[in-house]
C-alpha cells in the first residue's frame, strides 16, 4: 500500500531531476547538485572577458664561438653593439633594454668532456626588452631577420612573452557577472521545478584563469587573452 505522504516528495524529486537536466545544458549555469531534504540547489556561474596583454618581455639571445676566448669575446661585444643599435632603431628607450648575464662554455673543460673538433669556446649573451608597448614588440619580432643579416647568431629564440597584469582591475566586475550568472541558473531551475529561489546558503569562488583567446597554444605567446572565473553558489529553495 502506497503511503500518500510520499507522493509530494516523489513528485518534487522528479521535478528536481528534470531541472538538473535542463540546467546542465546551460553553459556556465549548470546545476551541479540539488538536495531534496533541505531544499537547496547548487549552481555554477561563469564569467569570461577578452583582454589584451599590457606587458611584453622579449629576450634576444645571441652566440659566438671560436678557439680563442678573447676573439670570441670581441665578436660578442660587437654583436651587442649591433643588437642595441637595432633595438634603438625599433624605438625602445634605453631603460626598456637590460643586459642579461654572459654565458661562457669551454667545451674541452672536464665537465663538458667533448672530444670532437668543434670550436672550444661558446659565448652567449642575452638582451632583454621589457615594455608595455605590446604592438611594438610584435613588430620587432617580425624584424629580427635584420640582425641575422648583420651576422648576429640568434639562439633558442622562442618569441616574446605577453603578460596581462591588470587582473585586479577586472576581478570585481567579473565576480559580479559570475554571481549573476549563477543566480540566473538557479532561478531557471526553480522555475522548472515549481519553486522559488531563496537566500544564498554557501558560495565559493573559483580561481581566475588566463587563457589564450582561442584557448589553444601557449597563453604567454599571444597578446590576446581570455580571463575566466567560475563561482559555485548554493541557494535555498522556497
Amino acid at each position: 500500500m502506497t503511503d500518500n505522504r510520499l507522493i509530494p516528495a516523489i513528485v518534487f524529486g522528479g521535478l528536481l531531476a528534470v531541472g538538473m537536466i535542463g540546467g546542465g545544458a546551460l553553459i556556465g549555469q549548470g546545476v551541479i547538485n540539488a538536495r531534496v531534504g533541505d531544499r537547496t540547489v547548487s549552481v555554477r556561474g561563469l564569467a569570461e572577458r577578452d583582454v589584451r596583454a599590457d606587458l611584453a618581455i622579449l629576450p634576444v639571445r645571441f652566440t659566438a664561438s671560436g678557439e680563442v676566448l678573447s676573439e670570441v669575446q670581441a665578436r660578442i661585444d660587437g654583436d651587442l653593439v649591433i643588437v642595441r643599435r637595432f633595438l634603438a632603431q625599433q624605438g625602445y628607450p634605453a631603460d626598456a633594454v637590460t643586459l642579461g648575464r654572459l654565458e661562457v662554455a669551454d667545451r674541452r673543460a672536464r665537465e663538458y668532456g667533448s672530444q670532437d673538433q668543434g670550436p672550444r669556446f661558446i659565448l652567449a649573451q642575452t638582451v632583454i626588452v621589457r615594455t608595455s608597448d605590446v604592438d611594438r614588440v610584435q613588430n620587432t619580432t617580425r624584424a629580427l631577420n635584420d640582425l641575422i643579416r648583420q651576422g648576429v647568431v640568434l639562439q633558442d629564440f622562442s618569441g616574446p612573452s605577453y603578460i596581462f597584469t591588470r587582473l585586479n582591475e577586472v576581478r570585481p566586475a567579473m565576480i559580479a557577472e559570475a554571481t549573476a550568472s549563477a543566480r540566473s541558473g538557479a532561478e531557471q531551475f526553480a522555475k522548472d521545478s515549481g519553486t522559488g529561489v531563496g537566500a544564498i546558503r554557501e558560495a565559493s569562488q573559483g580561481y581566475f584563469e588566463i587563457l589564450a583567446r582561442d584557448e589553444s597554444g601557449d597563453e604567454r605567446q599571444t597578446p590576446d587573452k581570455k580571463v575566466r572565473v567560475v563561482t559555485t553558489i548554493r541557494y535555498a529553495l522556497r
